[in-house]
């Protein structure tokens, strides 16, 4: 293992140009557009595997007090927050069956949280649930969102497989009109958006991919009916059958090993390695995480966030190999050049990032018997440029005799199908099944990608309103012109690796809103002046982050290459800060953009 002080200038520039090189081999003219949507002729890809049919209802005509697109755990904790505030019809709208959202979705075999799950579960301390594994299997936390969902009571009113398709604001009336797939029309006096970040699968666009005669399917929609088994393997309808898997990203890192046990061969076709970490996952008892004390489990969350966001801290409470990575993740926040020198952050910063991809990388070569599979197992990029991943079982399933690596690095992707099976450098590897574990497209859910239509005062669409000079927000919660929406985990407000974490501070922030609302008989609604005000704030500390993406191998982290988006899209000193100052500015100033509430406003 590489130590700080044998990276000299001239190792370095060498490491630089080694990544310029694995960058180029992998970077695709298409860009995005590479991908395909589950939609049109691939709509039945999108397809709800777990519930049974959608049984049919009268559609909805009523009126509640707030409607919430979304069921995951923005949603669920958004609908927990507002009945903490005492308010009574809530109603989330949620695609799936159930509550859960990604995680009614993903239910591929393998599937873990990489966040250790006393931090990543909300809402520990108020259900009273204490996690059985520091890294809880899928369905352990699927489960504890439909908990969160019966414990606040937001079942009754909640409207399952169905999927909002538009949003209008009616000022005559003072409310929104939602309509969704299934005919419902009702009102809601306050719209709350929690539709995530990464809902909408996709697939890659490989040429003939309607010609391959096996069986297909995408990971967030695991046919077990085929396969066999459960997510915790004994897939047995494997174990005659060619598998191949598309994808080596978070999602691949945790089902390979499974499909590794049970298939008659494996595939792995990969164009870019994960940085696969140690996860050391292990049952726990309610002693080992202190949850015998009032509080405990948001000591242990807060500690956590402090933490991987280079902030100081008596104790690392969670001590897993995110907060021994001291934050490289949160690193190119502008709190760290507290010199002021540009020149000296990154260097420091670029060694300690290759101590720790080197670190990585030599873990490939100490579990991965044969060196070739060795050598093009190993990650040639920064620690951010993509999503880290931990697992003890992934590269050791490459030792086995039934698993191949096929990489696709120089052929950008797999080049075709065919009726057979797939083609790599002008080889044709046939399959019986090829499995997506292509992850899900950025930037296409939320009000603000245009594919929900929202309209408020005058009819005006939102994206249309940000498509000149991009979001306009106040703290990435509220828009003028949209009066009582309220938009969780969106741009212009700050994230974290723990995004449950943000979700909850978000939903405590929209609860809080509400309410403030309700108590004055008022509007939310910022004024132009107020999102300017916050633009300008942004703008003014936000970090140039083009020397880092632009060293970047491809991803959905920096749009597959081409950068990252203009303009200020995040709030620079990070989720500790934004915190701190969300509860302050709930305590000074949150009557700035509450309004009397009365028709016509024009």
């Amino acid at each position: 293992m590489a130590q700080a002080q044998e990276l000299t200038p001239e190792v370095l520039a060498e490491l630089r140009e080694r990544y310029r090189r694995e960058r180029e081999r992998r970077v695709r003219p298409d860009g995005t557009r590479q991908y395909l949507g589950a939609d049109a002729e691939f709509g039945y890809y999108a397809a709800d595997p777990y519930a049974a049919e959608a049984a049919g209802r009268e559609p909805v005509r009523d009126r509640v007090d707030v409607a919430i697109v979304g069921g995951g755990f923005g949603g669920i904790l958004a609908g927990a927050r507002l009945r903490q505030q005492g308010i009574a019809r809530v109603r989330v709208i949620e695609k799936g069956g159930d509550f859960g959202g990604t995680w009614y979705w993903n239910r591929y075999p393998g599937i873990h949280c990489d966040i250790e799950a006393h931090v990543y579960l909300p809402m520990l301390d108020e259900t009273g649930y204490v996690p059985e594994w520091k890294y809880a299997p899928g369905e352990e936390i699927r489960r504890h969102a439909v908990r969160i969902g019966e414990k606040f009571d937001l079942c009754a009113d909640a409207l399952f497989s169905t999927a909002v398709t538009s949003l209008t604001w009616d000022d005559t009336d003072g409310s929104w009109i939602v309509g969704t797939d299934r005919h419902d029309e009702f009102r809601a006096t306050y719209v709350i958006t929690a539709t995530g970040t990464l809902s909408e699968l996709k697939l890659p666009g490989i040429p003939g991919i309607e010609a391959f005669r096996g069986h297909t399917f995408h990971t967030s929609r695991w046919d077990y009916a085929y396969t066999g088994g459960t997510p915790d393997g004994g897939l047995t309808g494997l174990a005659d059958k060619r598998v191949g898997v598309v994808g080596t990203g978070a999602t691949g890192v945790q089902v390979v090993p499974k499909l590794a046990e049970d298939a008659g061969h494996l595939y792995v076709f990969q164009r870019t390695p994960s940085s696969v970490d140690v996860r050391d996952n292990r049952r726990t008892t309610a002693r080992d995480v202190g949850a015998d004390r009032p509080g405990w489990a948001r000591e242990r969350r807060e500690n956590f966030l402090r933490i991987v966001s280079g902030e100081a801290t008596g104790e690392d409470l969670v001590a897993d190999r995110w907060t021994a990575s001291a934050g490289l993740l949160e690193k190119l926040l502008p709190s760290f050049r507290r010199t002021g020198d540009r020149a000296a952050f990154e260097a420091a910063y670029e060694v300690a990032d290759a101590v720790k991809m080197n670190e990585i990388r030599a873990r490939v070569d100490d579990v991965v018997t044969d060196p070739e599979t060795a050598d093009r197992l190993k990650p040639w990029y920064r620690y951010a440029c993509k999503r880290p991943t931990f697992s003890d079982l992934y590269l050791q399933a490459f030792n086995r005799d039934n698993v191949t690596l096929v990489d696709t690095a120089d052929t950008h992707g797999i080049e075709r199908m065919t009726e057979r099976g797939v083609v790599v450098g002008g080889t044709e590897y046939p399959l019986d099944c090829l499995v997506f574990a292509t992850g899900f497209s950025v930037g296409v859910s939320g009000v603000h990608s245009g594919r929900l239509p929202v309209r408020g005062r005058g009819g005006v669409l939102l994206r249309d309103a940000w498509s000149a000079h991009g979001p306009r927000t106040l703290h990435g919660f509220t828009s003028n012109g949209f009066p009582n929406l309220i938009q969780l985990g969106g741009t212009q407000s700050a994230s974290s690796v723990n995004y449950t974490h943000v979700l909850d501070e978000h939903a405590v922030h929209g609860a809080a809103l509400v309410a403030a609302a309700e108590a004055k008989d008022a509007l939310v609604e910022p004024s132009r002046e107020a999102e300017d005000a916050w633009i300008a704030a942004l703008a003014e500390h936000a970090p140039d982050h083009e020397w880092f993406h632009a060293e970047c191998t491809p991803g959905y982290y920096n749009a597959e290459g081409r950068g990252r988006p203009n303009g200020p899209t995040a709030y620079p000193h990070g989720a500790v800060a934004f915190h701190e100052l969300l509860a302050r500015w709930r305590k000074e100033s949150m009557d700035e953009i509450l309004s009397p509430r009365h028709p016509a406003r024009g």
